[in-house]
Formats: C-alpha cells, sequence, structure tokens
C-alpha cells in the first residue's frame, strides 16, 4: 500500500495549515489534465475549497481528450499533472516513457461505464456487433480493454469490429446520428444519451471480470517528479483532502459536476457515481497490468510498484464542510 488517508466518517479536512516537508512548492502554479467526468470530482472540490491554495499551488484545469494526448503533453512541459487512464498509461511505460503516478482517482462500479446503442437499433445485445463500428475516447486505453472484455463475453474479438475515436461528450450525438453503431460512454453521457435520445444500454462494461475495475489516477512525468517534489506532494496532501471529500459527500460530487462537465443539475442528482480511493494500492493496480496481459494489449508483464510514488504522511483534524450542508 503506497500511502493512507484515513476516511473522516462525515466530515471533511479545512484547508488550514497542514503537516508537510519544510519549503514551498518548487512550482506554485500548475497546469492539471482535466476531464469533463465523474473521475475528477476530487479536484475540483480541492480547488473549490481552497486545498491547493492552503498548500501554496494555484491550478490550472486543462480539458483534455483522453491519457493518449496527455501523456506527451505531460513530456512536454504543457501539462505538470494530469488524469491518466492507468490502461493508457501502463502502455505507454512499456513502450519506453517515463511516468509516475501520485494518487489513484476513480474506480468503477456497476452503472458507471456501459456500452449504448441507438434507439430502435437491431443491435440488442453484444453479440450483434460483429462488423460494427464501436466510438471509444481514446484507442488503446480503458474504453478498449473494457470493449474487447465484454465482446469476448459474447464469442467475438476486437478483430471482429472497428474502433474509432470520439470525445466522450460528443458521444451521445454520435450515436444518435448514426456515426457509429454503438459508444463507449462514462457517466453523465450514459444518462444524458439515454434521456435526449433514447439510446439503450447493451452492456454494463464494469462487470464479471472488469467488476470494481480502477479507470484513472493522477499522473506525472518521472523527470516532473523528480525536480520537484515538494510540489507534487502539496498536490498529493490537497487532492487527498479531494478525495475523501467525493467519497465522504457524494452530493457534494454532484453539486461541482455542472460547473466543470456543462451537464445539468438534475442530470448529476440522479447519476451513479464511482468510487473515489483514498489510498494508492499496488495490488490493485496491478490487476489492470495483469488484465491487459491477459488481453494481449501487453507482451510481458509489468510491474506497477515502480510507477506509484509514495503518499506523504498526513496529520488532519476533521472540521465541517464549507459550504456543503
Amino acid at each position: 500500500m503506497v500511502g493512507l488517508l484515513a476516511a473522516c466518517a462525515s466530515q471533511a479536512p479545512s484547508p488550514g495549515p497542514v503537516s508537510g516537508p519544510d519549503g514551498k512548492p518548487e512550482k506554485t502554479t500548475i497546469v492539471i489534465g482535466d476531464m469533463q467526468i465523474p473521475d475528477s470530482a476530487a479536484a475540483h472540490l480541492a480547488d473549490e475549497h481552497e486545498f491547493f491554495a492552503a498548500e501554496g499551488l494555484q491550478v490550472k484545469f486543462q480539458v483534455v481528450q483522453g491519457a493518449g494526448p496527455a501523456i506527451p503533453q505531460l513530456k512536454s512541459g504543457m501539462l505538470d499533472i494530469s488524469l491518466l487512464n492507468y490502461v493508457t498509461t501502463f502502455l505507454a511505460q512499456a513502450a519506453g516513457q517515463d511516468l509516475r503516478f501520485v494518487a489513484d482517482g476513480y474506480q468503477a462500479v456497476p452503472g458507471t461505464f456501459a456500452l449504448m446503442v441507438a434507439k430502435n437499433s437491431p443491435i440488442k445485445t453484444p453479440a450483434d456487433l460483429r462488423g460494427k463500428k464501436i466510438a471509444v475516447a481514446t484507442r488503446k486505453s480503458i474504453g478498449t480493454l473494457t470493449v474487447e472484455a465484454t465482446l469476448r463475453t459474447y464469442g467475438l474479438s476486437a478483430d471482429d469490429v472497428e474502433i474509432v475515436e470520439f470525445p466522450l461528450p460528443d458521444m451521445p450525438g454520435k450515436l444518435a446520428q448514426g456515426v457509429v453503431d454503438a459508444a463507449w460512454m462514462t457517466q453523465p453521457f450514459i444518462l444524458q444519451a439515454g434521456t435526449t435520445s433514447g439510446a439503450v444500454q447493451i452492456a454494463d462494461v464494469m462487470s464479471g471480470e472488469m467488476a470494481d475495475f480502477p479507470i484513472a489516477g493522477y499522473g506525472v512525468s518521472a523527470q516532473f517528479a523528480r525536480d520537484n517534489p515538494r510540489t507534487v506532494a502539496a498536490f498529493q496532501r490537497a487532492l487527498s483532502r479531494g478525495q475523501a471529500m467525493a467519497a465522504d459527500n457524494p452530493q457534494a460530487v454532484k453539486d461541482i459536476l455542472p460547473g466543470y462537465t456543462k451537464i445539468p443539475q438534475n442530470i448529476a442528482d440522479v447519476i451513479p457515481l464511482g468510487v473515489y480511493p483514498q489510498t494508492m494500492e499496488k495490488n490493485r493496480l496491478q490487476r489492470v497490468a495483469d488484465q491487459m496481459l491477459a488481453y494481449r494489449m501487453l507482451t510481458r508483464k509489468l510491474d506497477v510498484a515502480p510507477l506509484l510514488l509514495p503518499m506523504p504522511q498526513i496529520s488532519l483534524a476533521p472540521t465541517p464542510l464549507r459550504g456543503i450542508s
């Protein structure tokens, strides 16, 4: 287990003084790669409740389509830290990139990721997808892995379908327009597609062998971690507070979603949410790499332990949530 932050039973820590290493962060303004999905809610909570500010950090969020486009921006310095799905990141690491995860971010539960088809589509189950076009956010990602696992359950493989890329917010429209036959979606787009155009779920892709699957964490380049250890530790402490708040108060997540996802509050209020882990556990994340090996996304076993940066020790006193009843 890499680091540990105890969850507060009904409260989240205040943004007041925290324990940490001597000295200010090396870099006080950081750019965070962000996605317009619930996975990143804890970072937005940490920003809104001034947890980053309490650590001497000013954060700027930059929307990215996925880990594929984000990783080169981490390397170039356009991004300092980014939400990254584990599948794409482990593939990049195996291909020679040098990346590190500084915090876990999001874990699936039933109802949070699905394969969707248009209203009145002749496709009724994944078995009907042979020769069809399926949209994912990025190839070689958590989307393609879970689609392939679902197809295998129904006797198909990735070779039997065409995989194309579209940003997650575009999925409902592309499906309704007939640009694709099926789309891999996460919330809130699952509910949005069903509400606005009558889209139908044909599979929960986070079930069976993919149940409770780790989705994404926050990553940096290894060079950034070496050059900015105090900045990384400050980010970890602030994000841990946001993760604790998100885990303890789902309504806080639903209240902040419209501000950065642009979805209406009435939809945010009813979507199922995944888990916001407060630890970064090697064995749990190793499961992702092992599943990738089983589906031949990796050609050899990848040990994820060297990619996980230890969490700083945090001593927090609980105080009432600010601005949340």
